[in-house]
């Protein structure tokens, strides 16, 4: 990196009151020197140089991007989340829907239907519910992207500080440029683009330079009716062969039977989805108003998995707890503090009764509790070296970073709550810098230089610091889990069975714990140490691994001064939302990093266990796998309820590999609750793909910390609870809310409501398009296999979209068959969810074989109706017009009656929903079918609302009585003979034309003029 300072190329040099310097600065820092400006040769790299614009601007920084065209190759700071603008939306949008199988398929539809050699449908009927479809997913996209838009311009128009022409200037983000100064103020936003933080810190007004951050996808109908060997047929002009016309005929019914999954199932669903989502953002009842934060559906594509769901996987804290972390007890040096009951030898009645006054205390925070003075006495009297030692550690052996008045901002609830405890108790944390932490130690200001900070991950579960003291001693300081200390304990140290006793019982009420050690380190055996550090901080390979492996080094040999006993109380009505997903069939698992005590006992407190189930402890890793010996032998044969309690170190021997893995889910499975304790999150991610693998089952993950994301995201469904630890859950979720007790109200109601509903629906509009679709071929059977249609072309093009979609598409929204309150108080109407029953093969098969039936009824019967029958006026009724129009309003009603049938919650939107449909249906009827209309469209609406051989009849006579053959006064006179008939068929039987008889090889007999005439009439 280049710098040079505001004065290069004639700017102003820097004002030191305008823009401060930290004081670790040194001149040499912030001189620049003139070598640093040579010019580049050969091929440009990247270089930036700290404010100086003009620089960047130049011609040598400028890349290629199309011909002649160039830009510069540093990004500007504009972010850009939105997909489209005025001129790419159209057609970039119709290319992301043209993506989509379905759209796919219709348009290939369209393509066939504008073939005049195979088509028996118009255009327009496929082509109209196309558009609408298409329309509407632009409307949703369009309503998507410019939320996204105002989103872009919200952030790129937020104020920053920026040092141009020697002063700090506001500026806008989207204004900011490679290499600018910015001046950040505390809670401001890192105006930064895309994900990467691409910003140096140079200085802070800390002396320290520490800062803190937090970090936050033609119609032309075949007239070809071939009806056996002997059948004379309508020609059409083409000589074409039997099979050909059949592959024609093939295509025809292909364009025919279409309907049977339309293209308006498509947008239904979404538009439903996005509904059942809307009503889970708008439910009052799972608004957390303490925080004014609302549930969340972040998704649209899940909303009826949620009525589906077998197995739950939840982290402990955050998530059943409040995570608001109170230090209630400790241990140092083999005595326990903290409300003990007066039968302790240790206690005093007059001073374990009441809370500690801390009025002795300056800096203590009055919020603080703790309910034992003999502590306090111990510390005030600085006759305990072991319980100062064990403060000094507290109060040391951190990563907190404090603001003015002694503000805490820790990356953890627990490591805040145990630098308050240090600070009430005398030993108050007043600032830290790079390599320095100041405390405050019983009213004396103490100074200790950090020389290594051993930080915590999941892996280690312990975090050490590395001091050297005022008085030149070298110590080591370490916290971290019982399991991980113990292993790391000097032969030599004390207290460990004491402890060990307290660590049990404090786990038995619940408490979290965390162990403290120390570990003195000679000056020679520190820079051995330092250098082997330093070594693998700077290696490119591994570094993560090789840190660890130098941690191990010096992490040996700790002495025990004691451990904590933090209380994380459960969230308000956890122990029922427990009980009632129990009862619905939910099996819950707990998936934590606290101790087997502690977790036992948080699952009875929370209902997750009971006392009538037997408990099993996975102590011995497994020896043997009976993967392949009796798969049906039961793990546990005795009767009642089981529940399961594994560690993470039992875990990774049964989840290793091969048949222990279904083994270990096997058993597991069998269990109602299942406790996995001490699990790292990679581990709890790895639970959940083993279940989802071996069980095929639906699955839930919820948590409230970044610890919890790779678990959410290996679920089915993510919940993210926005807690004390930040956000990260929440936006790696499907989704959010605030606490553990909205999640029965989510699967229970409106998961449940959202399977029902989507499962209706679906089974009724299979139902209506088979009703629908089925017509046309039992039609095929009296019209010669022609593929031609059974109902009018504008019937077909508006089925779907206004006569039979609303009344469905309500029931989709707003059935229910039972209320909220009824579905919280009855779980196992979950089961039918779990189970699948609503919507199968054998559903649907129901579904086919309501529409075959129904089909049949509404073909047949007018069929039948109209067979051969005679009107008063000689003339027969039974014309393609009227049988299409009785059978399509036969279907109407039909399927506008079964939807009422079916519809458990009526509401008035429901009722005006099916009159509706009915009313629209029989309004376009009457207008398409009118004369009017078809005077003006006359190739497009060819029903005319009469027989249309007397409508002809009409139209002819109405024409010769505006221009009458015969006038008088005329000259010339003819014949009436030759006007007294219509034209004759001679001319049609001498050409053979449009009636032709088969070839006598093919035939085999000849037939009568007199019969080819009926059954061209008849056709």
């Amino acid at each position: 990196m280049t710098t040079r300072n505001a004065g290069t190329h004639g700017s102003v040099g820097p004002n030191d009151e305008v823009m401060p310097y930290s004081d670790d600065e040194t001149d040499d820092e912030l001189d620049v020197s003139t070598d640093e400006e040579e010019e580049p040769s050969g091929e440009v790299g990247w270089k930036v140089k700290a404010n100086d614009r003009a620089y960047h601007h130049l011609p040598e920084f400028d890349k290629k991007v199309f011909l002649c065209f160039k830009k510069s190759r540093y990004s500007g700071n504009v972010i850009k989340t939105y997909k489209y603008n005025v001129f790419t939306f159209l057609p970039l949008n119709l290319y992301e829907q043209f993506k989509r199988v379905a759209n796919i398929y219709f348009l290939a539809l369209l393509i066939l239907q504008c073939i005049p050699a195979i088509t028996t449908l118009p255009w327009y009927t496929t082509l109209i519910p196309l558009v609408v479809v298409l329309g509407v997913t632009a409307v949703k996209d369009l309503v998507d992207d410019l939320a996204r838009h105002r989103m872009d311009k919200e952030i790129n128009n937020r104020k920053c500080e920026v040092l141009l022409d020697g002063r700090f200037q506001e500026s806008k983000w989207r204004h900011i440029e490679v290499g600018d100064v910015i001046r950040l103020k505390k809670n401001d936003f890192i105006p930064v683009r895309g994900h990467v933080v691409d910003m140096l810190l140079l200085s802070s007004s800390n002396p320290n330079s520490l800062l803190l951050l937090y970090f936050f996808i033609k119609k032309a109908k075949t007239n070809a009716s071939e009806v056996g060997s002997n059948a004379w047929y309508l020609y059409d002009g083409r000589e074409d062969s039997t099979s050909y016309r059949g592959f024609l005929s093939f295509w025809g019914y292909l364009i025919v039977l279409n309907t049977m999954v339309p293209i308006s199932l498509y947008v239904s669903v979404e538009v439903i989805r996005l509904g059942q989502s809307k009503f889970i953002n708008w439910d009052l009842q799972m608004y957390y108003a303490e925080k004014d934060t609302p549930a969340k559906a972040r998704t649209t594509t899940l909303n009826e998995q949620l009525g589906q769901i077998e197995y739950i996987f939840s982290d402990k804290t955050g998530t059943l707890t409040q995570n608001i972390m109170q230090f209630k007890k400790c241990t140092i040096a083999g005595h326990s503090y903290g409300n003990r009951p007066s039968s302790d030898p240790h206690s005093s009645p007059l001073l374990s009764s009441k809370p500690v006054d801390w009025s002795w205390n300056r800096d203590a925070d009055k919020k603080f509790q703790f309910m034992d003075n003999s502590l306090v006495a111990c510390l005030r009297s600085k006759k305990d070296k072991e319980a100062m030692d064990f403060f000094r550690l507290l109060s040391l052996c951190h990563t907190v970073m404090v603001e003015s008045e002694l503000v805490y901002q820790a990356a953890s609830p627990d490591e805040g709550a145990l630098v308050t405890a240090a600070r009430n108790f005398g030993f108050v944390f007043l600032s830290r810098t790079q390599d320095t932490i100041t405390i405050r130690e019983m009213e004396q200001e103490k100074t200790y230089e950090m020389l290594a900070l051993l930080d915590f991950n999941s892996d280690r579960k312990r975090m050490s610091i590395i001091l050297k003291f005022p008085d030149g001693r070298i110590r080591l300081y370490c916290k971290g889990a019982d399991t991980v200390i113990y292993q790391r304990l000097s032969p030599n140290s004390k207290h460990r069975e004491s402890t060990q006793s307290a660590l049990d019982k404090f786990a038995n009420e619940t408490l979290r714990t965390l162990c403290l050690c120390y570990k003195d380190i000679s000056s020679s055996e520190y820079e051995a140490w330092s250098r082997k550090h330093m070594d693998a901080q700077v290696t490119m390979v591994n570094r993560e691994a090789a840190l660890d492996q130098v941690y191990e080094m010096i992490e040996k040999n700790l002495m025990l001064i004691g451990a904590t006993a933090i209380e994380d109380k459960l969230q308000e009505g956890v122990p029922e939302t427990i009980a009632k997903l129990a009862k619905a069939d939910i099996k819950i698992w707990v998936l934590t990093g606290d101790k087997k005590e502690t977790a036992e006992n948080i699952g009875f407190s929370c209902s997750l266990l009971t006392e009538d189930m037997h408990l099993h402890y996975g102590e011995d890793p497994p020896t043997e796998s009976r993967g392949k010996k009796k798969p049906a032998e039961p793990f546990f044969p005795e009767p009642g309820k089981n529940a399961l309690i594994i560690t993470g170190g039992w875990l990774v021997s049964w989840g290793g590999q091969g048949f222990f893995q279904i083994d270990f889910v096997d058993m597991a499975c069998e269990c109602e609750s299942v406790i996995c304790c001490r699990v790292t999150p990679k581990q709890k991610a790895n639970v959940v793909s083993l279940v989802k693998k071996y069980k095929k089952a639906v699955t839930l993950s919820i948590g409230d910390g970044a610890n919890d994301v790779n678990m959410i995201k290996t679920a089915d469904i993510g919940v993210g609870i926005s807690g004390q630890e930040g956000m990260q859950a929440v936006m790696s979720s499907d989704f959010a809310f605030a606490q553990f007790r909205y999640l029965q109200r989510l699967l229970l109601v409106h998961g449940r409501w959202s399977y029902i509903r989507m499962c209706k629906f679906l089974r009724f509009f299979f139902f209506k398009n088979f009703a629908f679709t089925l017509v046309h071929f039992w039609y095929s059977f009296f019209s010669g296999y022609s593929a031609q249609v059974a109902y009018e072309d504008w019937f077909i093009t508006l089925y779907n979209l206004f006569y039979s979609s609303l009344p469905v598409l309500l029931v989709g929204l707003l059935d229910q068959d039972v209320n909220d309150r009824l579905s919280l108080k009855f779980p196992k109407l979950y089961l039918p969810g779990q189970q699948g029953l609503l919507f199968n093969y054998k559903n649907f098969f129901i579904s086919l074989f309501h529409g075959i039936f129904v089909s049949l009824i509404i073909f047949f019967i007018p069929y039948g109706a109209f067979l051969q029958t005679m009107g008063q006026d000689g003339e027969a009724p039974s014309d393609y017009q009227s049988f299409a129009v009785v059978t399509a309003s036969s279907l109407i009603f039909t399927v506008n009656l079964q939807i009422s049938l079916d519809t458990s919650y009526w509401t008035f939107v429901n009722c005006f929903a099916v009159l509706g449909s009915i009313a629209i249906y029989f309004g376009i009827m009457f207008d398409l079918h009118s004369a009017g209309i078809h005077v003006i469209f006359p190739r497009h609406f060819t029903f005319t609302g009469q027989n249309r051989k007397r409508y002809e009849l009409e139209m002819q006579q109405e024409a010769r009585k505006r221009a009458p053959a015969f006038q008088r006064g005329l000259r010339s006179r003819r014949s009436g003979y030759a006007f007294s008939h219509s034209r004759g068929f001679a001319e049609l039987i001498a050409s053979g034309r449009s009636i032709r008889r088969r070839p006598l090889s093919r035939i085999g007999h000849h037939s009568s003029i007199r019969e080819v005439s009926e059954r061209a009439e008849n056709i």
